[in-house]
């Protein structure tokens, strides 16, 4: 699972409101919601009971959120370095002089006869 997903829940989780949980994570609320959605079709569970005011969480959060901390807690792998985007550098074939600008006479060359 997704470790950002994962502390989006957890912010809920422990405020049981999803708007001072968005600003505290200083992300919108429908970034949130998105992010808790996503996080529900992984599990395939509600996480959270829609109809409930105030929000409360459902069986499954609940045990969700005891791994969810537990994952939190560990140290995290930092991720390796993407290799850089890109083929490989080709050398010039010119005779080391910068390309002629489309549009610009040529040094050396005759101008029309």
């Amino acid at each position: 699972m997704d470790i950002t997903l994962l502390r989006y829940f957890v912010a809920v989780a422990e405020e049981l409101h999803f708007a001072r949980a968005a600003e505290n994570l200083n992300i919108s609320r429908a970034k949130l919601g998105s992010g808790i959605r996503k996080l529900e079709e992984q599990v395939g569970f509600p996480l959270f009971d829609p109809t409930a005011r105030p929000t409360r969480m459902t069986k499954a959060g609940e045990l969700l959120l005891v791994e969810a901390r537990l994952e939190l807690a560990k140290p995290q792998q930092p991720k390796a370095p993407k290799p850089p985007a890109g083929g490989k550098a080709k050398a010039s074939k010119g005779k080391g002089r910068a390309p002629a600008v489309k549009g610009q006479p040529q040094p050396n060359k005759r101008q029309g006869r």
